[in-house]
């Protein structure tokens, strides 16, 4: 029994809570790094091939893609380091919470760590929160260029110029660029490109990749204030009269 109750008591403080959200941030930072920076390269591509044919009409949009990819790099690693410290965290507070040695053991120090968590991964929550909903622009984007594409499909006598896809009412490129926007037997070259989609794919699971991060945040967020309330309140000597 004794072993068996060391065993209780390791995996009493385990948090799991914490150790699921870190698993959801890792998944969802590496599927919203990785995929975002494929579906951005293959942005470029589509945008070079079909849509513009003078490089300073999109020579901003590169830049801000360049950008954004070493953003994503920054990222990547930022969150490996971070999720490993509220790993971290969530150990040190579920152990003390759950008196694994026999006495409550907590600091100034420890309440002052885990309070700075606690607002640094809600400040993220909202960062974050932002950062889904732009995800989701391209995803409109290239979503309703597949409807154009579905139509044509199902419709090949619509497959006319009159049937077009204009980058430029999106804000992609300038007014000025040419041609801007394809029509008939481009547009229906667009559709049936492996680039087109892929990179529509890679914008969906990109979008996925965020919400999951947005939701290991939130997670992270419930845990570290739940631990330490918990803290604070077995902290004080009056605890058992003021429960």
């Amino acid at each position: 029994m004794g072993c068996f109750q060391c065993c209780v008591k390791c995996w009493g403080g385990v948090p799991f809570a914490s150790l699921i959200a870190t698993l959801l941030c890792f998944s969802g930072v590496a599927l919203f790094c990785g995929c975002g920076h494929e579906a951005l390269t293959g942005t470029e591509t589509l945008i070079e091939t079909y849509f513009s044919r003078d490089f300073t009409d999109y020579a901003l949009l590169a830049n801000v893609i360049q950008i954004f990819q070493y953003v994503i790099y920054g990222t990547a690693s930022f969150f490996f380091l971070y999720g490993v410290l509220l790993l971290a965290e969530g150990f040190y507070t579920t152990s003390a919470v759950k008196e694994m040695y026999g006495e409550f053991r907590s600091t100034a120090c420890g309440k002052c760590v885990s309070a700075l968590f606690i607002l640094l991964t809600y400040v993220l929550g909202v960062i974050w929160m932002g950062v889904c909903a732009a995800s989701a622009v391209p995803v409109y984007v290239y979503y309703n260029i597949w409807a154009t594409c579905h139509m044509m499909r199902e419709n090949p006598d619509n497959a006319t110029d009159l049937v077009c896809v204009d980058a430029r009412q999106y804000g992609i490129l300038p007014w000025t660029a040419s041609p801007g926007k394809v029509c008939g037997l481009t547009l229906a070259a667009v559709c049936n490109s492996s680039e087109f989609n892929l990179t529509y794919h890679l914008f969906i699971v990109t979008l996925a990749g965020a919400a999951a991060t947005v939701i290991a945040l939130l997670t992270y967020m419930m845990a570290t204030t739940y631990n330490y309330a918990v803290l604070k309140f077995l902290s004080r000597e009056d605890c058992c009269t003021k429960f």
